[in-house]
This record gives structure tokens, C-alpha cells and sequence, in this order.
């Protein structure tokens, strides 16, 4: 309860939609097998009639009718099965389509923050995990345990001493599934890292596979991937033997104990205190009762995983609800600035850059230039939002970008990645970021500026080019001008590109330039890493970063050019900048 009570009532409400209308659904199964275990009582009426009745009578209707009637109940209950199933189907996936693209909208944004794609992927797999068991035998028995009474209680009319047998039996198993709880819990929070350890070995040596094969150490790789592969076996063979164990002995004490009701009941008999009949409606009887204790226990395994993969689920509802939706904001057409950004990698925690400050203008361009691992890359991450600033801030014409909703901002923002990854999709899906209608004028456009236009219309499909994972249907330096048409698509305000001549040849140089200019001319803002000095032929301002400081800012020409000193002092690294007319 503690721990509700922190929540924000935003994310209050994002729970209680998770759970929106399960509630009732609970309650509409929890009588329907209520109604299942009522009629699951025919079995033992029928053989009592059959016994006590039909054949001490020798009526052959009194037969027919009792056979008619036990049929009738057996369909009845037969048909509020199926139900209980279809429904338990259909929450499943009713949880699935609300939850998916939350886990998926996790998946997207965990890498950002240094998880492995395994990590990111888990929260997708726990969707399934929750589905597959709502689907499976499992909530069945969880459903039917609270009705168990009911047998105990008709065996327990039937004779107070095979009751008292029943719920002696009862309750070991009940003690058998609590300890299998308590043994297996802890041990399947083990395999589950274990797993997820091995998977993201897997995706790595997968991403490395070219690597791996031309320098020859695939078979090291492997050997990495058996170790904690073994680990895992290990593990999982543990929590396995756990619950076989258990399963085991449970179908044993199950059998042990319908066997030791059918003795005690043929002693009651000879006593003359039981029918015989009783004694075989009381072995029906007690083995519906202790069915549902032993299908627990068989499905415990699965229970705890789906257990395990709905709380972390909820933590995600938790974790993307917010306060409150930002309001929309005008288009950003003035200035950028950033005012004493501190920025700290995710991951862990180390501070990577520094009371960075600085403002541009409508129509400049900035080359940031350093060492290798001074903090370029991450000064991008903070440009374009995809790691939050420690202290200080980041703002466009005023507001800071927490201020302006996702999708919104990233229409004013292009990003061209050191790293270039395209999607598995065509040129114009990747061009138009996934329009649903985008504008072919747009991407036409968007490709002319990045000089691939030609290229692509030279292809078989042109723009419905299929590119397949990561784009590799390219090459890298096909791939890397595709992606600056993917950042300069719908003219944004801001442009940042991270290193975007590494795959380029003097053509794709020429036209990186005349993009950095056309951005200019139209008023936007253009900001590029760089180590080689052609890519900064466009720019009009520069800056130094190094150990994670901005050492110098001023014009290109005055940082530049060796001898004279920079504008602006490390302290001081805010210049004033005139808008060009």
C-alpha cells in the first residue's frame, strides 16, 4: 500500500486503464466456475444414484432418466468451460493490443539509455509470457481453488471421517504448492538474468557476424555464448527439477490419498456406516477437489513467469505515465540555446559534458570539432533530446524541450547519426520518417538536397526500393546520404549531423555542402560534428570541446585559422551572434 501511495494520480489513472474492465471479466469467471464446480458434482450424484438407487431397484428408467439428466449437466457444464477458456483467450489479447505498444514504445527507447536490445526486447516478451498464460490451464485452476469447499464439504456429509481425510490431504498439497512457491521464486528471478545474459550475447555476436567471420574468432564467440548459455541450463534445470519434484509427488499423494478414501470408505461400509455408492461418489468427489491443487502446482512454473512479466509490465505503465501532456507550442523559427547543460550518460551516471552554453541564431551553422571522446557525440544526444540534460537546459526559441510533445518536436528536428542505421522498409518510408501520406514533393525534395535523388530513380523499384534490415540493400555510403535525406525531410528547424561525411566521396561531400547551405538560406540551424575540415566548408561558427568543456567558440575563421586567438573566452562561451540578413 506504501508504495500505491507514491504514485501520482497520472500514473493512478494509467494503472487503472490497464486494468480497465478486468475487474468485472474476474468477477464474470469467478461465477462461471463457480457454476462449473457445482455441476462437476454430477459425476459423484449420478454413481450414488446409479449404485444406492438403480441397481438395488433393477429400474431400468429410473437408469435412463438418471443417465439423461447427468448428460444434460455434463453439456451444461461443458459449454460454461468453454466459455470460462474463450474469455480467459480473449483478455489475453484484449491485454496484448493495450500493452504492446507500450512495451514496444520501451523497446525503442531502452537502448537510448544503455540496456542491450535483449533487455529492450524483454518487455515484449512479457507480453506474450501474460497472454500465453491466460491462454493455458493455469488461471483455470486458479479459478476453481476457492471452490474447492464444495467437495469438501459433500465428502464431508458423506462421512465426517472421510472429510477430515479430504482436507488432511487438502492441506498438504496446499503446504506442497506454498513451498514450491517459496523454493522456485527466488531461483527464477536467477534464470530469467541468466537468460537475458545469453540472449544479449546472441544479438551481439549476430550484429558482429561479418566481423566475426573475416578476423576468425567466431568460434571464441560461440565458446562465450556456451558459457553462459551453460549457466543458464543450469539454472533452469534447477527450477525444473523444483517443480517436476513437486508436480511428481503431488500425483502421488493424490493417488495415495483416493486410494486411502476408497479403504477407509469400504471399512465404513463393512462397518454399516456407508453405502456403496458413497464410496465411489466420495473417490469422485475428492479427486475434482484436489485436481485444481495439483494443476497449480503443475503450471506453478508458468504462474511465476507470468507473474513476474505482469509486474514488470506495470512498472512500464508506471514508468511512461505522465503528468500532464505538454501544450503545443509554435513552430520554432528564431534561436537555439543551451544555458550551462550538464549531461551524464544513463547508464551510468558519469558526467560526460559540462556547463555547456551557447545560442544560435536562424541561419547559422556550427562545426564542433575535438578529440576523439570529448563529448561531441553527446553533446548531440542532448541537442536532439535523446539523453536528458542533468542541470542546465536546452531551448528552442525560449522553451526547453521537455516543453514540447515528442512527436511534435521531432518534426522540427532532423538527426543524422554517426552510427547510420535505415529501417527495414522502402527509401520513402524511411525518407518520410513513416508518414502515413507523406508528400511525395517532400521527399523528392528531401532527396535532391541530400544528392541521392539521381540514385535512387536509377534503382528497378526507385523510391519503393526495399532496403531490408538495417538498410544493408546499400552501401555505407548510400546508406549515409538516404539518412541525411531522412534528417532534412520536411525542412527542420534544426539539423544535426554526426560525422556525415565518414562514408562519403567528393560528390556526397559537394552535396553535404550545398545541404548545410540550403538550410542557411531557408533560416533554419545547422549543427555538425566533424573530424575532417570538409565538412565544416558551410558553417560560419565553431566550436572546441574537449574533456567534456567547451574550450573555444567563435567565428570559423577565428578558431580556424592557426594564430589568432578564438572570440570567446572557455569561461564566457555564450557570443553574441547577428541573425544574416
Amino acid at each position: 500500500m506504501a508504495k500505491s501511495k507514491e504514485l501520482t494520480p497520472a500514473k493512478r489513472r494509467s494503472l487503472a486503464e490497464l486494468t480497465r474492465g478486468f475487474r468485472s471479466v474476474v468477477i464474470f469467471l469467478f461465477i462461471v466456475s463457480g457454476l462449473i464446480n457445482v455441476l462437476a458434482l454430477t459425476g459423484s450424484l449420478y454413481m450414488m444414484q446409479i449404485y444406492d438407487r438403480a441397481l438395488t431397484s433393477g429400474s431400468i428408467p429410473t437408469l435412463l432418466v438418471l443417465s439423461g439428466l447427468a448428460i444434460g449437466l455434463y453439456l451444461f457444464q461443458g459449454c460454461f468451460d468453454v466459455i470460462r477458456s474463450q474469455v480467459l483467450v480473449r483478455v489475453g489479447a484484449r491485454m496484448d493490443k493495450r500493452v504492446a505498444p507500450l512495451a514496444h514504445r520501451v523497446a525503442i527507447d531502452m537502448p537510448r539509455f544503455g540496456f542491450s536490445t535483449s533487455e529492450a526486447l524483454e518487455r515484449g516478451r512479457d507480453v506474450d509470457t501474460v497472454r500465453g498464460f491466460l491462454g493455458s490451464q493455469g488461471p483455470s485452476a486458479l479459478f476453481d481453488l476457492p471452490w474447492m469447499p464444495i467437495y469438501l464439504v459433500f465428502v464431508y456429509v458423506l462421512h465426517p471421517l472421510l472429510g477430515a481425510l479430504t482436507i488432511a490431504g487438502a492441506v498438504v498439497l496446499t503446504i506442497m504448492t506454498v513451498v514450491s512457491e517459496v523454493m522456485t521464486k527466488n531461483l527464477s528471478v536467477s534464470t530469467r538474468k541468466a537468460a537475458l545474459a545469453r540472449n544479449t550475447i546472441a544479438d551481439c555476436n549476430a550484429r558482429n557476424a561479418e566481423v566475426l567471420k573475416a578476423m576468425g574468432f567466431a568460434g571464441r564467440a560461440v565458446g562465450r555464448f556456451n558459457e553462459a548459455n551453460g549457466e543458464h541450463l543450469e539454472l533452469q534445470t534447477k527450477a525444473n527439477d523444483i517443480t517436476g519434484t513437486f508436480a511428481a509427488v503431488s500425483r502421488v499423494l493424490r493417488m495415495i490419498l483416493q486410494s486411502a478414501l476408497l479403504g477407509l470408505g469400504a471399512y465404513l461400509t463393512i462397518k454399516g456406516e456407508l453405502s456403496a455408492g458413497a464410496i465411489i461418489a466420495c473417490s469422485v468427489a475428492s479427486a475434482r477437489a484436489l485436481a485444481p491443487v495439483d494443476l497449480a502446482i503443475g503450471n506453478w512454473k508458468s504462474f511465476i513467469a507470468a507473474r513476474m512479466a505482469y509486474q514488470r509490465l506495470r512498472d512500464t505503465v508506471v514508468a511512461l505515465a505522465a503528468a500532464d501532456e505538454p501544450m503545443q507550442l509554435p513552430i520554432p523559427s528564431m534561436r537555439l540555446t543551451v544555458d550551462k547543460a550538464t549531461v551524464a550518460a544513463p547508464a551510468s551516471g558519469q558526467i560526460i559534458l559540462s556547463d555547456i552554453s551557447f545560442e544560435l541564431e536562424a541561419g547559422q551553422a556550427l562545426g564542433i570539432i575535438g578529440p576523439s571522446a570529448g563529448g561531441k557525440t553527446t553533446m548531440v544526444r542532448a541537442l536532439t533530446g535523446i539523453w536528458p540534460v542533468l542541470r542546465g537546459s536546452v531551448r528552442l526559441d525560449g522553451a526547453d524541450l521537455s516543453q514540447w510533445r515528442e512527436d511534435e518536436i521531432g518534426q522540427h528536428i532532423g538527426y543524422l547519426p554517426q552510427e547510420v542505421s535505415l529501417m527495414d522498409a522502402t527509401i520513402e518510408e524511411n525518407i518520410c520518417r513513416f508518414e502515413p501520406q507523406p508528400d511525395y514533393r517532400k521527399v523528392v525534395e528531401a532527396a535532391k538536397a541530400a544528392g541521392v535523388h539521381e540514385m535512387i530513380v536509377k534503382m528497378p523499384l526507385g523510391y519503393r526500393t526495399p532496403l531490408g534490415p538495417q538498410g544493408m540493400a546499400l552501401s555505407a555510403g548510400q546508406r549515409q546520404r538516404v539518412a541525411l535525406a531522412r534528417a532534412l525531410y520536411g525542412n527542420p528547424f534544426i539539423v544535426v549531423m554526426d560525422e556525415p561525411n565518414s562514408n562519403l566521396d567528393g560528390e556526397g561531400e559537394a552535396a553535404l555542402t550545398q545541404a548545410i547551405e540550403k538550410i542557411r538560406a531557408r533560416g533554419g540551424i545547422a549543427i555538425v560534428i566533424a573530424h575532417r575540415p570538409s565538412a565544416l566548408v558551410a558553417v560560419d561558427l565553431v566550436a572546441i570541446i574537449q574533456n567534456g568543456r567547451m574550450v573555444s567558440f567563435g567565428s570559423k575563421q577565428d578558431i580556424m585559422t592557426p594564430g589568432l586567438p578564438s572570440q570567446t573566452k572557455p569561461e564566457d562561451t555564450r557570443v553574441p551572434v547577428r541573425r544574416p540578413a
